[in-house]
């Protein structure tokens, strides 16, 4: 029986930073994918890891990140790719959300984020902080990795949202763009889904609650 659904943010309410990532790069005439090289090199302690845990400050995290971009060869800031977090809003995502809600089952939300920009979702302008705020308020429980202390794909930050949901991983969905926190969660006990488009990720979901969210 699902219970509760549990959200990650970024890339699933709103457009993938990926997009963005691959337009900085384009325009800078980087390789393709090197930021989420660097992003996934010592994935578990590099500057992004630290960064999402609160653990250096944004100048520190800008000097971190210009390092690991210069030991492959490119100059790139932290603080450039920051300002590349914040995706315009999937309504269908938010639709599937209160249709979610509507039917019952508790909603959670567990993002990786750093201490930048307005709010959880990182938005870099005031109309998309207050964009992102009204889907924020949706949730029952927020677990931000910039507070929390702990990052996905760590179990504990899993364990943190059904323990504050009351339900247990067998009984929760999780959705998230990024297959390394899904197999995560998986691991936890939950049901994931990688999100790859709001097309395919309601039509996994549908079938998992077994009702229609559009």
């Amino acid at each position: 029986m699902v219970k509760a659904v549990i959200w990650d943010f970024g890339g699933v309410f709103t457009t993938s930073p990926f997009e963005a990532f691959a337009r900085f790069e384009r325009e800078r005439g980087l390789p393709v994918d090197l930021i989420r090289k660097i992003n996934s090199t010592n994935y578990l302690d590099n500057a992004w890891a630290r960064f999402e845990r609160s653990d250096v400050t944004m100048d520190e995290f800008d000097d971190l990140f210009a390092q690991e971009a210069s030991a492959l060869g490119h100059e790139v800031r932290g603080r450039e790719i920051i300002a590349l977090l914040s995706g315009d809003v999937r309504p269908e995502m938010v639709h599937a959300l209160k249709t979610v809600k509507a039917h019952g089952l508790r909603v959670g939300c567990i993002t990786n984020n750093v201490a930048a920009g307005e709010g959880a979702g990182m938005a870099t302008s005031h109309s998309k902080a207050q964009a992102v705020q009204a889907i924020m308020d949706e949730f029952e429980h927020i677990i931000e990795s910039s507070k929390a202390g702990v990052r996905k794909p760590h179990p504990q930050i899993y364990e943190m949202a059904l323990e504050a949901l009351g339900v247990s991983a067998a009984d929760a969905i999780y959705l998230d763009d990024l297959g390394i926190n899904c197999k995560a969660a998986h691991e936890v006990g939950m049901k994931a889904i990688k999100v790859t488009t709001a097309e395919q990720a309601i039509s996994d979901l549908e079938a998992l609650v077994g009702f229609a969210l559009r």
